[in-house]
């Protein structure tokens, strides 16, 4: 079972939709395994739980 594996920002149900369908049917054009064999998992962090360059991006984004 091939897995895929999205680690973001809060998303919205239509933007996680979206990005189910397009990144497997980026796999299936590229590995020709069917649709059905794979799993995507959206893993989403809150703002306070993600750090770039030594600063918790809800800091960043209040700038």
């Amino acid at each position: 079972m091939p897995v895929i594996t999205m680690k973001t920002g809060k998303t919205l149900p239509d933007q996680k939709k979206e990005l189910i369908e397009k990144l497997t049917k980026a796999a299936v054009e590229v590995t020709s395994f069917p649709a059905e064999a794979y799993t995507v998992f959206i893993e989403e962090y809150e703002n306070e739980s993600v750090g770039v360059g030594g600063q918790p991006l809800s800091e960043m984004s209040n700038k």
